[in-house]
């Protein structure tokens, strides 16, 4: 049986493939429907809160159907109050079944807030909460919806500017396979597709769209040719995409502020750190140089700043750490080698963003041996030695690019003969930054980050260890 792909190789499913996934799910693999759906609910509550913290997000306003969609809110309602939030439910056709009304008994006893529809559709919701979840209809819904369904859905819509709309698996009133094709719908800023996203996700444009649902056995996987993303760690959820912000019913044009990443990568704690921060750099270095997505894990960033403190930041590649600290090489007169030999100090910074970690270095900074820089000067390649001697670098070119063009091919054919050694010019050369402060940073849901700060008073003498805020 056929399924849809995405661009990036995630699988997208029709009505009828995804009927039929969740009929195997319930029937031989084993599954209830009551397994499935609080899995399906954590995995909405877990979603929502890897965006939206409480501490900015707290008033939720859950408005579930009378389907199994409705009882995946009822479950997010219950983990989202135990996660710090306050979540009221407006529940307008209650199902009669002992499953939905165990759920609605459950959130009964944690004195969680229903609410009619009547009380719902009295002024703007913006005023009610601070973001909407819709758990009202399924990707098996047809047909126009019903009061008071219908009017909660005009409250919506874009036009009445909503506050942050959250959807699970499918927008109320999308078509499973063409989404909003009338183009007049919801404009949700999250979806949370379950299982597997449906078809009319692909049209979704908001912010943030992730996949929950950690269920899903192999046998399905194979039988209907499913690529999933893998779930990190022990999540319950795994970002998938999202648009840019521009394109978000809530935004501005130009608006920035919800550009964020769900950081969900492990930590870095106490005791996994290792005493010694050299030591905790090569294992982050080495697992940074194995990630197929960072290209150059060796990449950081330098600041300096002139005497009057007016910093500058540039990125330079690392070359050598060794107990004496972190080395890197550069003409000795460029802006950022200038300002190291008046001030003698420097901080540095590496960014590996497909792992969440980050590594800040700050210390005294010395010029490296003749002797060291000379035997790295020659381990690099010829055209890269030619190039350190045709670049003044920082200096303005006055003829532009063809003064270094002409430089370098004059250079070149004085060194055309491969067997003559190019002397390494002596105004370049090697840096060496002796670290006393050294921080991993990891990042963590919610922006609580891990931020661990070595210290040492100097040379020879031990680091102690500090938890930062985040």
């Amino acid at each position: 049986m056929a399924s849809s792909a995405s661009a990036t190789g995630i699988t997208y499913l029709g009505q009828e493939e995804a009927q039929k996934v969740d009929e195997e799910l319930m029937g031989p693999l084993g599954f209830s429907v009551d397994q499935l759906m609080e899995l399906a609910g954590l995995a909405c509550a877990t979603s929502l809160a890897s965006e939206y913290p409480a501490a900015s997000h707290s008033r939720i306003l859950i408005i579930c159907g009378p389907g199994n969609n409705g009882g995946d809110g009822l479950v997010a309602a219950r983990h989202l109050h135990h996660f710090g939030y306050t979540p009221q439910v407006c529940y307008p056709k209650r199902t009669n079944k002992p499953l939905y009304h165990g759920l609605v008994t459950q959130l009964e006893s944690l004195h969680i807030p229903f609410v009619d529809a009547e009380q719902v559709l009295d002024g703007p919701l913006a005023s009610q909460c601070d973001i909407v979840m819709d758990a009202m209809f399924g990707f098996g819904f047809k047909g126009p919806p019903r009061p008071p369904f219908d009017a909660i859905l005009d409250r919506l819509r874009p036009a009445a500017k909503p506050p942050v709309l959250v959807a699970i698996d499918c927008p109320s009133g999308w078509h499973v396979e063409s989404g909003d094709a009338a183009g007049d719908g919801l404009r949700p800023d999250m979806l949370i597709s379950l299982t597997a996203p449906k078809r009319g996700a692909r049209h979704f444009d908001g912010a943030h769209h992730y996949l929950g649902g950690r269920f899903v056995p192999p046998a399905i996987k194979e039988r209907y040719d499913l690529h999933l993303p893998e779930y990190p760690g022990t999540a319950q959820c795994v970002r998938i995409g999202g648009g840019s912000p521009q394109q978000n019913s809530n935004q501005q044009p130009g608006d920035v502020a919800a550009m964020r990443i769900n950081y969900d990568r492990g930590g870095l704690t106490e005791d996994q750190a290792h005493p010694d921060p050299y030591q905790q750099f090569d294992r982050w270095f080495e697992e940074a140089k194995g990630c197929d997505q960072i290209e150059e894990a060796n990449a950081m960033a330098l600041a300096t700043s002139t005497d009057r403190g007016e910093p500058s930041v540039r990125y330079v590649l690392l070359k050598n750490i060794d107990k004496r600290g972190f080395s890197f090489y550069t003409n000795y007169g460029s802006r950022k080698a200038q300002e190291m030999l008046s001030t003698r100090h420097a901080a540095l910074c590496f960014y590996w963003e497909p792992l969440q970690r980050s590594v800040r270095i700050e210390g005294p900074v010395e010029k490296l041996s003749d002797a060291e820089s000379d035997a790295y000067f020659h381990s690099r390649p010829r055209g890269s030695q030619m190039g350190a001697i045709v670049s003044p670098q920082s200096t303005v070119l006055q003829r532009g690019r063809e003064e270094l063009e002409q430089r370098d091919r004059e250079l070149h054919e004085k060194y055309a003969d491969e067997s003559v050694e190019i002397p390494r010019p002596q105004n370049w050369g090697g840096f060496l930054v002796r670290p006393q402060r050294i921080e991993f940073w990891h990042g963590r849901p919610s922006r609580l980050h891990d931020r661990l700060l070595y210290t040492t008073a100097g040379e020879g003498k031990p680091w102690q260890v500090q938890r930062l805020a985040p």
